[in-house]
């Protein structure tokens, strides 16, 4: 019958009896070479040394683990199943430390993302698809939200941090700011659609068809609303309020409806060759932006390093852009 593994409670007592990780080299050097002399040369000890560990390995197991030749020793059964086991167990230990190099270096961990749509395809996704290439151990959570949902898992610590806004009520004082850019938007409709048909369209022929925005209160919604008011229009009678990005496309797509939309997504989808999308932006109100967007992170708390990377790479990132809206001197 083969024996069977210690159980929790064994392996501490092995500890408490004087069980050391030198005895477990040493029983794999025994293995290797055959001989006390060379397993002693290989662990860089003396032979009298050598044999001291052994005989005390021999005390903890209670049974014989090697039975000495002419020309060395040879393992017994219970010295080769010790010495399989010791190898499997500084394997073990090798990888766990090499697990935990990669967690400190940043080269390894899991890496929570907030973002709101636009900043999701502009920074987000660029910045994961660099980082996978060299740091292909960092697993990335990407929520994508309304800066509202988004502050609030940040604060809760379901988040390292986001790119959106800050929204009213939030102490300023528990967070960091970084301020990134306006986020355009675009009028989306379907492939087809009556509007696309007009030489010249004003904002005005578009309130004669249907819209789908966010609920009341949504940032992108009162945008497109106060953008309406202040050219003398009102908000758009019959409005299909939903939150989902993907409700809203499916809508446009099969209707004659409007939906304001992040112009980088708007874009994304009008690749019919990338996705076989009927999408298309309509040729009017181009200058519509959502208010300055921002990397907010918490105050509180120290990034973890594969955070820490992910956020260097994303500052130089933002950087570049600053570099690249900064104009050049005369």
């Amino acid at each position: 019958m083969p024996p069977t593994l210690p159980d929790s409670g064994s392996t501490a007592r092995l500890i408490q009896r004087g069980l050391r990780l030198p005895q477990l080299r040493l029983m794999i050097a025994l293995q290797e070479t055959g001989q006390i002399s060379g397993a002693a040369s290989q662990m860089g000890m003396t032979q009298p040394a050598a044999s001291r560990l052994l005989g005390e390995l021999e005390r903890t197991a209670g049974t014989k683990l090697y039975d000495r030749h002419a020309r060395g020793v040879i393992l017994t059964e219970a010295g080769r199943l010790l010495a399989r086991r010791a190898r499997a167990t500084l394997q073990d230990l090798d990888g766990a430390f090499d697990e935990i190099a990669l967690l400190t270096s940043g080269a390894r961990g899991s890496v929570r993302i907030g973002t709101v749509t636009g900043p999701g395809l502009e920074i987000v996704l660029p910045i994961i698809r660099e980082i996978r290439v060299t740091y292909p151990e960092i697993e990335f959570n990407v929520l994508v939200d309304t800066s509202d949902k988004l502050a609030e898992a940040l604060l809760s610590h379901d988040l390292d941090f986001y790119l959106g806004r800050l929204p009213a009520g939030i102490d300023p004082r528990a967070v960091t700011l970084r301020r990134i850019g306006t986020e355009p938007i675009s009028l989306a409709v379907r492939q087809g659609h009556p509007l696309l048909r007009r030489t010249v369209l004003t904002l005005a022929e578009c309130l004669a068809h249907d819209w789908v925005m966010q609920p009341p209160g949504g940032l992108m919604r009162l945008t497109a609303e106060t953008y309406l008011l202040e050219r003398g229009l009102p908000p758009p009678a019959r409005v299909f309020n939903t939150s989902s990005l993907l409700l809203t496309l499916a809508l446009i797509s099969d209707t004659n409806a409007i939906a304001p939309i992040a112009t980088s997504v708007a874009e994304l989808y009008t690749s019919a060759s990338r996705l076989g999308s009927n999408i298309r932006i309509l040729d009017v109100a181009q200058d519509i932006t959502v208010t300055a967007y921002s990397l907010v992170c918490r105050r509180d708390s120290e990034p973890a390093p594969a955070v820490r990377r992910v956020l260097a790479q994303l500052s130089h990132r933002l950087d570049q852009f600053d570099a690249e809206a900064t104009p050049t001197p005369a």
